[in-house]
């Protein structure tokens, strides 16, 4: 079974660590980085936490960055387990990787969603400045902006990431896949409340989806599709202004 089978966070991070081992092996040079990142941490959380810190913050700050993110994941193991199966679904969905330590150590949009549920925590212990913090060094750095108050299940794929945009309030279901220059977030009309997006759905390059919506599950937004009303479960919206197609027929008879 390959590595990136891999689901279960008890055996996600002696994975990681074996193909940390045999990448050192193969190629010294790059091991001396693996030992860093990798092979010297106890554990998964300790890993990342460095990894973050790493990927935000400078020579000086990247201690305090650390500092949040192991704090943050031993209050809330949860957030660990969410983090193990976003890097898993990232494995199983993208067709240029077949192993977890890859985009462990170099797709930001994998760092910038685990970053974002540091915020996320810090926010919701009422650390809002240092949760701002986050935000502003994951935009300058890696152009991915998620405002600490959305909210994000697991097993979430931001595929090359640069110019993502999620606002405050947004809701984002389990298994979403979110490609680049992709913006969720409120409309300019009142009331001013945030899209909510079901499980399971896709979201093409550049679309945009805005105001008080709801995507259903499994729903494809076509790349450069502006959505600004409701996308049934199971339907493909495209275009601008938003059209639907391949709608389930049960949606098409309603």
């Amino acid at each position: 079974m390959p590595e990136a089978a891999v689901d279960a966070s008890d055996d996600l991070w002696p994975a990681i660590r074996r193909e940390a081992q045999r990448a050192a092996a193969a190629d010294p040079l790059f091991g001396k980085t693996l030992a860093g990142a990798i092979l010297t941490h106890d554990d998964f959380a300790a890993a990342l936490a460095d990894l973050i810190g790493r990927r935000l913050g400078s020579r000086a700050e990247r201690a305090r960055f650390t500092s949040f993110s192991r704090d943050a994941f031993h209050d809330e193991p949860d957030l660990i387990e969410a983090a193990g199966r976003d890097l898993a679904a990232i494995a199983r969905r993208d067709p240029a990787v077949t192993d977890l330590l890859p985009p462990l150590l170099h797709y930001k949009g994998y760092i910038a969603l685990q970053a974002w549920r540091v915020s996320n925590w810090l926010w919701r212990h009422d650390r809002r400045d240092a949760a701002l913090l986050f935000q502003n060094e994951a935009s300058n750095l890696l152009q991915v902006s998620i405002h600490p108050a959305a909210s994000i299940g697991s097993a979430v794929y931001l595929d090359h990431a640069t110019g993502i945009v999620i606002g405050a309030n947004v809701v984002i279901g389990d298994d979403v896949t979110i490609l680049q220059n992709v913006s969720i977030g409120r409309s300019s009309e009142l009331p001013a409340r945030s899209p909510r997006i079901g499980r399971g759905v896709y979201i093409g390059a550049g679309a945009s989806i805005l105001g008080d919506i709801s995507i259903g599950d499994l729903a494809k937004i076509g790349a450069g599709t502006v959505v600004t009303g409701d996308v049934p479960a199971g339907c493909t919206a495209v275009g601008n202004p938003a059209r639907l197609t391949n709608c389930p027929e049960t949606v098409s008879a309603a």
